[in-house]
């Protein structure tokens, strides 16, 4: 049998491109205009790596036990009914990968227009999109090299951009307390903390791309669950390096209410020069995000068109085996998005409405053990049942906020849900 176009190390970077990209590079600006304790601040990220790591070995072992394309909609309606598989598959094929891909155009479009002020953003984040997009329908293997080359530069400016923020540090004589103090304490259990892990849960979503595509990964029972463990611990070692090197180079006055933090971060670091240098840089590894996310995001969108007739096109595939309509269909509502959303409320109603379905699929495993003890299982949820339970409390405590503090988008993304509902039952009645 021929190797299947994806392998560990492409999986493993679609992982850490779709986690690596907008959130962490955008969201801190708007974290310290409620929070102002460094320890709160950076514990958000480790509560956040915690979630996404119990996460990823839940869906590893998912994965592993049935390995096809899809992710929760492939999950979902295996284990609980097909009308909620298509719900969770409904939200991503609207906007659980067109949103979080317009985003990471709009912050790319953003950074990029600081260095070149001629350059109109908005117009230069469609131009993004429009270009990977064709890029991913002309075959696997084009966009699987592009992918895996991009991530690896991605990686390595990071860890370049940590070493100078340290060794350099930034405005003088600006310093930071990091041990907790009555202050912090207080904040970790406030509106503004749990609030904000809805930017922080944002940042790490992407931890189960490669689940996604797991019919298109070779050997996935076993790569598949390595890609998932292995990108989401690189990602939350560099996320809790990135944002303390913000917070160490820069005032949080400075940072209060901005998109662009890794730029006013790198102007601090590297001058005025040497800013807009590596506001360039972060610009171009923002592609990396749009990529990976128009590659995973229209494989849900496939399987769903193969198994319900009034979806059947979105099956359609061209003659190197690339789903080409569903990948324009999810760049066409990116590029509405872009031309007609907000940042910070797309940001909050994506942070509830996939939570919801990845507490939905991590709830999974426990039931499918209950039901279906003897299933073969590759790999096993490390830590179970309590790394599932940790999920589970932590993304309970995210949604019941998000319903509290932001009814708007949290009952927004109820409605999504709904109507992927009585498209589900529109759909079996034509069947």
């Amino acid at each position: 049998m021929a190797a299947k176009p994806i392998g560990l190390y492409t999986a493993t970077s679609l992982v850490i491109a779709n986690m690596l990209g907008t959130g962490v590079f955008t969201s801190l600006g708007f974290q310290v205009l409620g929070l102002h304790s460094v320890f709160s601040l950076l514990l958000l990220w480790i509560i956040g790596g915690v979630a996404a790591g119990c996460g990823a070995l839940a869906y590893g072992e998912l994965g592993a036990a049935m390995p096809r394309s899809g992710g929760e909609y492939h999950y979902l309606s295996r284990i609980f009914h097909p009308a909620i598989g298509f719900m969770s598959g409904w939200v991503s094929a609207t906007v659980g990968f067109s949103a979080p891909t317009a985003l990471a155009a709009m912050a790319l479009g953003k950074y990029a227009s600081e260095v070149f002020t001629s350059l109109n953003p908005t117009a230069l984040a469609i131009g993004v999109v429009v270009l990977l997009t064709i890029i991913h329908a002309s075959g696997t293997r084009v966009g699987s090299r592009f992918q895996s080359v991009f991530t690896s530069l991605k990686v390595l400016l990071i860890l370049f951009f940590i070493a100078a923020g340290l060794i350099v540090g930034g405005v003088s004589g600006h310093h930071i307390q990091v041990m907790p103090d009555t202050g912090a304490l207080r904040e970790i259990f406030s509106r503004d903390f749990a609030i904000s892990l809805f930017f922080v849960s944002y940042a790490y979503s992407g931890w189960n791309a490669s689940a996604y595509i797991a019919g298109e990964i070779d050997r996935p029972q076993r790569n598949l669950p390595r890609s998932l463990l292995t990108g989401t611990l690189v990602v939350t070692v560099l996320y809790a390096l990135l944002n303390f090197v913000f917070l160490y180079t820069t005032p949080m006055d400075q940072l209060a209410g901005k998109l662009e933090v890794g730029y006013i971060a790198a102007t601090n670091i590297f001058g005025g020069t040497g800013g807009r240098m590596m506001g360039l840089v972060i610009a171009l590894l923002l592609v990396s995000s749009v990529s990976a996310m128009i590659m995973a995001g229209p494989r849900v969108t496939q399987v769903m068109g193969q198994d319900l007739p009034l979806l059947r096109w979105f099956a359609t595939t061209n003659r190197k085996g690339v789903p080409a309509v569903a990948i324009v269909v999810q760049s066409s509502i990116s590029v509405l998005l872009i031309l007609t959303s907000t940042f910070e409320r797309v940001l909050t109603y994506m942070g509830f409405t996939l939570n919801l379905f990845t507490m939905m699929a991590v709830t999974g495993v426990i039931v499918l053990r209950a039901r279906q003890p003897e299933l073969p299982r590759p790999s096993r949820m490390w830590g179970y049942p309590y790394t599932a339970i940790v999920f589970l409390l932590i993304g309970l405590w995210i949604l019941v906020y998000g319903l509290i503090y932001k009814p708007v988008e949290s009952l927004a993304g109820l409605a999504t849900v709904l109507t992927g509902l009585i498209v589900y039952g529109v759909g079996r009645k034509r069947k």
